[in-house]
C-alpha cells in the first residue's frame, strides 16, 4: 500500500535553484515539512523545533513555513 502526499502549491513562490515562478509545492513526509519544485526537483526540509532552537539567532533563517 503507497501513502499520498497532501501537497499544496505555494502561490508566487519562485524556486531558488531554476526559477520557475509558481512550481514549489508543500508536503510533510515523515512529519517533516518539505518544499519542492515540481519542475526541477529541488528541495528545502523545513528543520525540527529543536534544531533551529540550537541553530540560535546566528544563523540565517529562509522562512518558516506553517501549512493550516
Amino acid at each position: 500500500m503507497t501513502t499520498r502526499k497532501k501537497k499544496r502549491f505555494i502561490a508566487g513562490a519562485t524556486c531558488p535553484k531554476c526559477h520557475a515562478m509558481d512550481s514549489m509545492m508543500l508536503f510533510l513526509e515523515h512529519n517533516v515539512e518539505k518544499v519542492e519544485c515540481v519542475q526541477c526537483g529541488y528541495q528545502m526540509t523545513q528543520p525540527d523545533a529543536k534544531v533551529s532552537k540550537a541553530a540560535g539567532s546566528s544563523e540565517q533563517l529562509i522562512g518558516v513555513f506553517k501549512p493550516e
